[in-house]
């Protein structure tokens, strides 16, 4: 890759806006430098604006950086060049999914299809357009389709698995189980794999099996976590956001109450929160929106790990939080502009609680909490990105917890009594009085559409899209106890926070 980057950049310093040299280093920069690439891939389409492979690939970065009505225009360009261009059929697809508009993705992979029956992209996406939107019947067609053509196999066994809850052995265990002896699997397909056994056998209650599985699974993936680098950074934030400097602060940004941002751990009930308040006709519910994230980094060229990253220019943040703090809320808007607030859900923006309130002073923050042993099992049971690899691993998971538990008490003490604490077992043990009170922290009136949430026919694109269909149940609280001793490296990292 250097010396491809090398080359490209010589061919650069001859002919400075060589379409293809610029095209060539935003591929490589995409995964590793989104912000790079989408300033290569840009200056590609001003070099070379009819190509539709130079749009498409720009549509693309933009919506791996979560800016969707750029990447939208720039994939349908690349489609108005060229109608039958399968890959930007599938990449406007995922962009109407990832927009919460699954019913505008579905014809575009229905069409995709069409043009190549083979096509892995257009078939999974298909399968998680209909999921997400709670048609779960025909996304298992659609996947049992893609498995006897053995397209995406892992994958596809994966999402097949997470359509439905299994109350007995399903013919698909012993197909997965013999996958698992095919040795020409890679590590990726083995971890999918073994996620999906995992998922079947703690359906049926074969709980000391299913921990095995998910073992090997985070095992497979070979993700490793920098625990050190993390704490360090945590320290930072602590350092960084004390009270004197957000009090002095308090009157910077927007005073926009719109936003509002559901934090907590995955799988800690965001999702399910998020589709509680999203049922109130005034509120919109956005899905997990990175944006955030990029406007940290605006902030930060790199995340405050160093001493001289850690000191805020107050001379300077007024101008620059009004400023983000108006493109955030435009963002927002796009997707509803008529509701009164607007929900993101992302959860990890719990490490950003300091830049929510610099730029929206009037922000609704809602934390989710959920036993720390329930929640560290349900992250160490699904297929995670690369981007959580601190759940790979069970005593990693634990201490990270921790983490993230010091961070919180942090920002609670920065910001008495402006976060909503949103404990998932009070919600299940008394879901109206919990939701009212949701909605009174939103500055709402009650409306009891609140109460039948799973009733929406949004999208909804986690991991929880089949539970948040059905009504609230309790199967999930003090889960751990199935797992008895194979769980014991969670509960010994996680301490005093483990109640046993």
């Amino acid at each position: 890759m250097p010396e491809a980057e090398e080359l490209c950049l010589t061919v650069l310093a001859r002919t400075p806006e060589h379409p293809l040299a610029l095209y060539m280093l935003g591929t490589m920069g995409l995964g590793f430098d989104d912000e790079k690439a989408l300033r290569y891939f840009a200056r590609a389409v001003r070099a070379e604006p009819r190509n539709p492979f130079y749009h498409l690939s720009l549509g693309e970065a933009y919506l791996k950086v979560s800016e969707f009505s750029p990447a939208i225009r720039h994939i349908e360009y690349a489609l108005a060049i060229k109608p039958d261009l399968v890959e930007a059929l599938c990449s406007l697809g995922d962009a109407y999914n990832a927009f919460d508009k699954a019913e505008m993705a579905l014809p575009l992979f229905e069409k995709a299809l069409k043009l190549a029956p083979d096509h892995s992209s257009a078939r999974m996406g298909l399968s998680h357009a209909l999921s997400g939107l709670g048609r779960m019947d025909e996304a298992a067609v659609h996947l049992k389709n893609a498995i006897e053509r053995r397209i995406s196999l892992p994958a596809a066994y994966n999402a097949l698995v997470h359509t439905r809850k299994y109350r007995e052995e399903p013919p698909e265990l012993a197909a997965i189980l013999a996958e698992l002896r095919d040795p020409d699997h890679g590590s990726e397909s083995a971890a999918a794999l073994h996620h999906a056994a995992g998922k079947v056998l703690n359906d049926i209650g074969r709980y000391k099996e299913a921990m095995e599985h998910f073992k090997k699974a985070n095992q497979a993936t070979g993700h490793k976590f920098d625990l050190e680098n993390y704490r360090r950074w945590v320290d930072a934030m602590i350092e960084t956001f004390t009270p004197e400097l957000m009090a002095s602060m308090a009157a910077y940004g927007n005073s926009s109450e719109v936003p509002v941002f559901v934090v907590g751990m995955p799988r800690s009930g965001t999702t399910l929160t998020e589709q509680i308040c999203a049922s109130h006709p005034d509120v919109h519910g956005a899905g997990e929106l990175s944006k955030l994230r990029r406007i940290a980094m605006g902030y930060w060229p790199r995340q405050p790990l160093r001493r001289e990253h850690r000191r805020i220019d107050s001379d300077n943040t007024d101008d620059l939080a009004r400023a983000l703090a108006e493109e955030h809320l435009a963002y927002l808007r796009e997707r509803a502009p008529d509701a009164v607030r607007i929900v993101d859900k992302m959860p990890h923006n719990f490490e950003l609680i300091g830049l929510i309130f610099l730029l929206f002073p009037n922000a609704r923050i809602i934390h989710c909490r959920r036993d720390a042993i329930d929640n560290c099992i349900s992250c160490f049971v699904l297929q995670f990105s690369k981007a959580h690899s601190y759940s790979a691993d069970l005593q990693t998971l634990g201490l990270y917890y921790r983490e993230y538990d010091r961070l919180m008490r942090h920002w609670q003490r920065v910001f008495p009594g402006r976060i909503f604490e949103n404990c998932y077992e009070t919600l299940i043990e008394n879901q109206e009085e919990q939701s009212r009170r949701l909605m009174d922290y939103l500055g709402l009136l009650w409306d009891d559409a609140c109460l039948r949430f799973f009733e929406r026919d949004s999208s909804v694109n986690t991991y929880s899209r089949w539970q948040v269909r059905q009504p609230i149940y309790k199967s999930s609280v003090r889960r751990w106890k199935n797992y008895g001793s194979e769980i014991q490296p969670l509960i010994d990292s996680l301490g005093d926070l483990a109640e046993l």
